[in-house]
């Protein structure tokens, strides 16, 4: 009877192997060949396929189901994996299922990059193929006994673990590149690669923090507070200088960011481990000071470990100082787990979406405007205290094709384009029009610096570039690179002009430590950083 039952099992097992293999195919950039990829990567696949099959079939007792049921779901992977490798420059990996439960929380910033119509027709059609698969296809506990039936399914899923766990032993470790590493090993390979690195991977040691020895109560410096600047770091949503990279930007759309930028104590270009998205990662290696070589297999969303394991930061080392650190970001406090995450890298304060008003919306979200008339009343209020500021903006995030763009702002942004706007210029036309509005953000905060009887210091920066795929097409990909600048409203010392600082290209990582540097005269691991004396001989 089991093999009665194991041979109706068969033939929906094979097929569905069949296609499961073909629509790797579909991806983009397609994986190699499986006769191109090592014998443990196809062990996988095959113990992948006959895990999925052996728990669905035990779950919805109906195999040709169970077949449709987990290639819909490769299905919605592999389209996920192609919209998310033309907008980032990354394909799917393991730590991006989350991001299903966050599509459901945040639907803006997620369904209209997949398609808002692919969608619906999707959902639809599961519904569908579930109501017609339930009444169609009997279930196979009515034909066969209850105990044959769950030794069937059993065996199959039991045999798919064991291939799975030979294939991961034999696999090797990954490179940690999603697009060599899916191309080398596969889909199913890399997914299951991926999260056993995550797995095994540990928090970074709060030791070998750049800013651990600077984060310690005993590391309060002699200065008097009241001779301390006002510090403000801005990361400003999707920022880099677009006119380099398209000669029909408008020359004079950044004229704050142009002075500002001759005017910097410390200037240059960022190497950013983002594109397109992804926040997170160029925010965290600021802030931490830790390279994402430092997080291993946790460097894809570093904020998830950061929620439960705290780690010194620039926060930390400017608190050590006697500031008062406060983060300003103009979305609900948990995305991204920031409601836990600022608390454990040491801002007293976190100011979310809460503090603002409807009124205060800039297109999609709150706009860069709004933001530096927050950060000036912050500065107004100094309760004595030095502040360090951590400003993350919103209103340039994408998705950019939810608005419209409009014929009078043109002369400001593309002022050569003819309307109606091709449409590789659409989305262009809106990002730049917000990149405006940042660029008035900066000379608010620089006017709001300025007012106060404290000095101050502005660090700006870019997270990564925008998602502009159809501009990107035509006009050939940017280098990927954000500008920064250390901007302080102190006269500068003939010999420490901007004019002879040529820029420096910096890694994110280094960004705060140039701050901490700017704002104390030292490096963070300066003797010099020490609350109280050495000890004293007694005689």
């Amino acid at each position: 009877m089991l093999d009665h039952l194991l041979l109706s099992l068969s033939l929906p097992l094979f097929i569905g192997l069949v296609f499961s293999l073909a629509f790797e195919a579909l991806l983009s950039p397609r994986p190699a060949p499986l006769w191109h990829r090592p014998m443990a990567a196809n062990v996988i696949h095959l113990g992948s396929w006959l895990l999925l099959f052996g728990l669905f079939t035990l779950l919805l007792q109906r195999p040709w189901f169970a077949v449709v049921f987990v290639l819909s779901l490769q299905l919605v992977v592999v389209q996920s994996s192609n919209t998310k490798s033309k907008t980032l420059n990354e394909p799917f990996i393991c730590h991006d299922f989350e991001y299903f439960w966050d599509a459901i929380l945040h639907p803006r910033l997620y369904v209209p990059f997949f398609g808002i119509g692919l969608a619906i027709a999707a959902s639809s059609a599961g519904a569908i193929a579930i109501g017609s698969f339930l009444y169609v296809e009997p279930s196979l506990v009515s034909q066969w006994s209850t105990v044959l039936f769950l030794q069937s399914t059993g065996l199959l899923a039991g045999l798919g673990a064991v291939l799975v766990a030979v294939g991961l032993r034999s696999l090797g470790a990954m490179s940690l590149q999603p697009v060599e590493d899916l191309h080398r090993v596969g889909l199913h390979a890399s997914l299951w690669a991926y999260g056993v690195a995550l797995m095994r991977s540990s928090p970074p040691d709060p030791l070998a923090s750049p800013y651990a020895a600077a984060s310690q109560p005993s590391a309060v410096a002699s200065p008097d507070s009241a001779e301390r600047p006002n510090v403000v770091l801005v990361q400003s949503e999707s920022f880099f200088d677009p006119r380099p990279w398209c000669p029909e930007v408008a020359p004079t759309l950044l004229q704050h960011f142009d002075a500002t930028f001759t005017e910097a104590v410390e200037k240059g270009e960022l190497s950013v481990p983002a594109w397109g998205a992804n926040t997170v990662r160029t925010e965290c290696a600021v802030l931490t000071g830790l390279a994402p070589s430092a997080w291993g297999a946790r460097q894809f969303n570093p904020y998830r470990t950061l929620s439960r394991h705290p780690l010194p930061s620039v926060a930390s080392a400017f608190r050590a100082q006697g500031y008062r650190t406060i983060c300003v970001h103009p979305y609900p406090a948990t995305f991204y787990m920031r409601d836990n995450v600022m608390p454990q890298l040491s801002f007293d304060t976190f100011i979310d979406i809460s503090a603002f008003d409807s009124s205060d919306k800039h297109g999609q979200y709150i706009g860069d405007q709004a933001v530096a008339r927050k950060v000036g009343r912050l500065l107004k209020d100094d309760d004595n205290r030095p502040l360090f500021i951590f400003v993350i903006t919103m209103e340039n995030h994408g998705p950019l094709h939810l608005e419209a763009p409009t014929q009078a702002r043109l002369a400001a942004t593309l002022p050569n384009a003819t309307w109606p706007l091709a449409d590789h210029l659409r989305e262009l036309a809106v990002y730049l029009h917000h990149l405006g509005e940042a660029d008035q953000m900066l000379a608010n905060v620089k006017t709001a610096l300025n007012e106060r009887m404290r000095p101050g210091i502005l660090g700006w920066y870019g997270d990564h570039v925008p998602i502009l795929p159809d501009a990107y097409g035509h006009f050939m990909p940017p280098t990927g690179s954000t500008p920064y600048m250390i901007w302080s409203t102190q006269p500068t010392p003939p010999d420490q002009m901007p004019a002879k600082q040529p820029p420096q290209d910096i890694a994110a990582n280094e960004l705060g430590l140039r701050l901490f540097k700017q704002v104390f005269g030292h490096d963070i691991s300066n003797d010099v950083i020490k609350a109280e004396p050495e000890p004293q001989e007694q005689e």
